[in-house]
């Protein structure tokens, strides 16, 4: 792989850039609640400068398409849009919940993983994954959005679990799956862990015209009035 893959996640509180060719990986992270916007668009000048490269070196961008905050999402799809036009290079959208998924993976890849995002209004984005060796990271079921004491599980005997949505509501997770072997509340998805998902599938061609990379939202209805976000606390 001679070019250089930009990656970009905005999907929740944290902002991250990654820069990846090869073994090379730079990275910015940062956890920045509303303020997504003005960090990302310097990271990413931070990381190409820290590898020595101009922009024309980037052969594809990977973004995390959700789910999460529907702001933050609609910017990383935004941004990637953006540059890949002007650079006509394809873009990789990857779950933001896989690149949760990964994390664990690494840790143990014979675990199930529940990864899940808290979505507010007393809800969570989820969705459960095992590793297949020829594959990688693979779902079972589907992402979902909804309460988490009611959200669709896989069936397991070991479990992994990441991501904020563990920490908001471990009372509601904990009769569902027991003790996990692994849990971490506090982890969020990183653009290194989406640029990694995506190389294969630059590999085998599968990045999208920047019109295609489309968001991962889950909810229909994003925009709710006060007096329905009072009914879902």
């Amino acid at each position: 792989m001679s070019a250089w893959l930009l990656s970009l996640d905005t999907s929740t509180e944290a902002v991250s850039v990654a820069l990846l060719r090869a073994a090379e990986c730079y990275e910015r992270f940062e956890i920045a609640p509303k303020r997504q916007a003005q960090f990302v668009l310097p990271m990413i000048d931070e990381v190409l400068a820290e590898a020595g490269i101009a922009k024309s070196k980037i052969g594809a961008i990977a973004v995390g398409r959700g789910p999460g905050a529907f702001t933050g999402v609609r910017l990383g799809i935004s941004v990637a849009q953006g540059i890949a036009l002007g650079l006509d290079v394809p873009v990789l959208p990857i779950s933001s919940l896989a690149a949760l998924a990964a994390e664990v993976m690494d840790v143990d890849p014979t675990l199930t993983v529940l990864a899940t995002i808290d979505a507010r209004m007393g809800e969570v984005y989820a969705g459960c994954y095992r590793f297949d060796a020829q594959h990688g990271v693979q779902l079972i079921g589907d992402e979902c959005v909804g309460p988490a004491h009611s959200v669709p599980l896989a069936r397991a005997e070991r479990w992994g679990v990441i991501g904020t949505g563990w920490s908001a509501y471990p009372d509601y997770w904990t009769p569902r799956i027991g003790a996990p072997e692994f849990a971490d509340g506090e982890r969020y998805p990183r653009a290194s862990r989406i640029a990694q998902l995506a190389v294969s599938r630059w590999q085998r061609g599968h990045g999208v015209a920047p019109e295609f990379a489309l968001p991962a939202y889950l909810r229909d209805k994003v925009a709710l009035t006060e007096v329905e976000r009072g009914v879902g606390r």
